[in-house]
């Protein structure tokens, strides 16, 4: 259950159930490694990709950040290539998204970005719901 109320449509209600739906999951999933080689169901996007234990873990790591922030960008940076950043590298980036962001409209922008990330959060929700669920389906817990 949801601990504030905001809009249906809010950002922050998104959040919320997303956060609370992986929550529940954590709660739930007593031994993860149960997941490994359970794929979703046929309905489910991700069918045929990758199983339930991999959805399992990114949804765990996508929930940090977003109940706790994000890392600086260097950091992230760092983080995805797996080594050492570059300085000239991001002194370079840098101006070329200033450049870029100065050119578009920034509304559009945002209305892009928000929509994109409320979009991204409501299918997140649902699989981790479905992780859940049928996590609860092979360990005999099914409601």
């Amino acid at each position: 259950m949801l601990a504030k109320r905001y809009p249906k449509n809010c950002l922050l209600t998104v959040i919320d159930r997303y956060s609370a739906a992986v929550h529940n999951m954590e709660q739930v999933v007593m031994l993860p490694s149960l997941l490994q080689d359970a794929q979703l169901s046929v309905q489910g996007r991700w069918a045929g990709g990758p199983d339930l234990y991999n959805c399992f873990t990114m949804l765990k790591a996508i929930c940090v950040e977003v109940d706790h922030g994000l890392l600086p960008r260097e950091e992230w940076q760092v983080k995805m290539a797996g080594g050492e950043a570059n300085e000239a590298d991001n002194e370079g980036t840098r101006e070329t998204d200033a450049e870029v962001l100065r050119q578009r409209d920034v509304e559009a922008q945002f209305h892009l970005h928000f929509s994109s990330l409320h979009h991204i959060l409501t299918h997140l929700t649902l699989k981790a719901q479905e992780v859940t669920k049928i996590y609860q389906e092979i360990t005999g817990q099914a409601m």
